[in-house]
């Protein structure tokens, strides 16, 4: 295994960052998110169906591009991931690419309703349509929730999700839901009996939602017996994984935007960067991002290394524990200091530091705490058992 980034790697990135630098700036993102709609349909139209995104998790026999013979894999939805950082882009990639097609891929690997899940992710692959996971964003991948909506004997589903992100924008969304014997995971499509409530998001740029179903019909695409709900631990697990990258994205803009403005920023007639203290802050903040990289990297190797369907292993396990404890607290302190080295420019809303700050702290506490994967890390023997 190596932590080096390949030249498919490379490529992938490259297309991703030409792509959001023509249509993706900060000014864009900040006079979307004012807007009040803050996803750009058109954006994740190009990076879904023309770079192809939206499959780099899904197998080929799906119509995606994942393989265990040099295909996509984990590693190249994190170097996605590293470029949505640093674009803080408002598309829906984590949560319809990344959590909803794990849950998906699990649901396919087992008996129960695996062609309609199979079904499910042909779509998504193509770009035909995004999907959401409805479960909290604020879950830990150590207590995944109960189901909070039911499944009738008419197969409609009834109850209330909060903290959904992607919801918005989600043509199909995926329901952990209470069975009357076991649990289940459903699909339903986007109709008048699903109403999405948006609520206030500290990050602008993914916004979360209240989602109730009244009665919506609904297709069941996996049952388990027991009240734990397989493919909502491997989907938050493997998402916080990824997610790191995410975070490193974002750290990765605040430190080279930091540096390149000190360098430029003239006070007592020097540049601001000449002095000392600034020399230091920088040069700590440099260590932690190489820091973060490695544990992003880590994570996402060991990923790619795992099952598509599970189990994922007490290797992958660690591997996500270790970079969510330390990727997010760095993405924080880079955005914190990028506010701080702006002067009083980065205090205004004009320029785009505040985003990247509220996307980091967004970030910090989703799918589980730096708290809850340290924990997770000092007793392994309490990780859930895979799927």
């Amino acid at each position: 295994m190596t932590l080096l980034y390949t030249e498919v790697e490379e490529e992938l990135r490259a297309a991703v960052r030409d792509l959001l630098a023509d249509k993706c700036s900060p000014s864009a993102v900040l006079d979307r998110a004012e807007s009040g709609t803050p996803y750009d349909a058109e954006l994740w139209k190009a990076l879904a169906r023309d770079i192809g995104v939206a499959g780099l998790l899904i197998p080929e026999e799906l119509g995606g591009a994942a393989s265990d013979e040099g295909g996509a894999s984990a590693r190249e939805a994190a170097v996605v991931l590293e470029e949505l950082g640093r674009a803080v882009a408002p598309v829906p990639f984590l949560s319809s690419a990344v959590l909803a097609t794990q849950a998906l891929l699990v649901a396919a690997g087992q008996g129960t309703g695996g062609e309609a899940a199979g079904e499910l992710l042909g779509r998504l692959a193509a770009g035909e349509a995004t999907a959401a996971l409805a479960v909290s964003f604020a879950a830990s991948p150590y207590a995944p929730p109960a189901p909070l909506a039911t499944l009738g004997e008419d197969g409609t589903v009834t109850g209330t999700v909060t903290g959904v992100i992607g919801a918005e924008v989600a043509d199909v969304l995926l329901v952990p839901v209470r069975l009357a014997q076991g649990t289940g995971l459903c699909a339903v499509e986007a109709s008048p009996e699903v109403r999405v409530t948006p609520v206030t998001s500290l990050d602008l740029t993914r916004p979360i939602a209240t989602v109730s179903f009244a009665s919506a019909p609904a297709r069941i695409v996996a049952r388990a017996d027991g009240l734990e709900v397989p493919w909502v631990w491997e989907a938050l697990v493997r998402g916080a994984g990824l997610l790191a990258s995410e975070q490193l994205g974002v750290a990765e803009w605040c430190l080279t935007t930091t540096v390149a403005y000190v360098k430029e920023r003239r006070q007592f007639a020097r540049p601001v960067g000449s002095f000392q203290a600034v020399k230091h802050r920088l040069a700590d903040l440099w260590l932690e991002v190489v820091g973060a990289r490695a544990a992003a990297r880590n994570a996402a190797a060991r990923l790619a290394e795992a099952p598509a369907a599970g189990p994922l292993g007490d290797d992958a396990a660690v591997a996500v524990a270790v970079a969510q404890a330390h990727c997010g607290a760095v993405a924080v302190h880079a955005a914190e200091e990028c506010v701080q080295l702006h002067g009083g420019i980065g205090m205004t809303w004009e320029h785009p530091a505040h985003l990247y700050l509220k996307r980091a702290k967004a970030d910090q506490i989703a799918l589980g705490t730096p708290g809850d994967h340290r924990e997770a890390l000092a007793g392994p023997a309490d990780l859930p058992a895979p799927a």
